[in-house]
């Protein structure tokens, strides 16, 4: 009886190893798995969503990841003479001017009018407002480390 009881405890310890293995072999090989993404902003496939309410006139769509997750890509776009209010987040910002001319400025700042092409930073939790001049729309890649939070600056 006490073989038979060792053995049993032996087997099912077994087969919690197999298991625990298999799950780690599994996370260490998930990013293997995941596809390559290359992408336009003028890419028909992708779907464009309404911004939230005080972005007016600017929709978003998102390359990589989910707005509530951190490491965020996504293409945020504001339509031609579109100010994009005072605002903040506690992500930092890593941005390409992908089309239009756009104004931003931050906090103690000056103003500063940027190109397509042209790569801006912007700081956690550093108000900041932008807008969109006539040669737009203006499309912006964002990376962001944190999720998605931006909030209005009430002025």
């Amino acid at each position: 009886m006490k073989t038979t009881i060792f053995n049993f405890a032996i087997k099912s310890l077994l087969i919690v190893a197999l298991f625990q293995l298999n799950y780690v072999f599994a996370q260490e090989h998930y990013h293997e798995t995941e596809n390559s993404l290359a992408l336009s902003y003028t890419d028909v496939s992708l779907t464009w969503n309404p911004a939230p309410d005080f972005f007016p006139n600017c929709s978003f769509t998102l390359l990589h990841g989910e707005m509530s997750d951190p490491n965020l890509d996504l293409f945020f776009k504001i339509e031609p003479n579109t100010e994009v209010i005072n605002h903040t987040h506690k992500s930092p910002e890593r941005m390409i001017l992908m089309s239009g001319d756009l104004e931003v400025q931050y906090e103690g700042e000056e103003a500063t009018v940027v190109k397509a092409g042209s790569y801006l930073y912007g700081p956690a939790n550093k108000p900041h407002r932008a807008k969109c001049l006539d040669n737009g729309p203006c499309v912006l890649f964002i990376a962001l480390v944190d999720a998605f939070d931006a909030v209005p600056i009430e002025e």
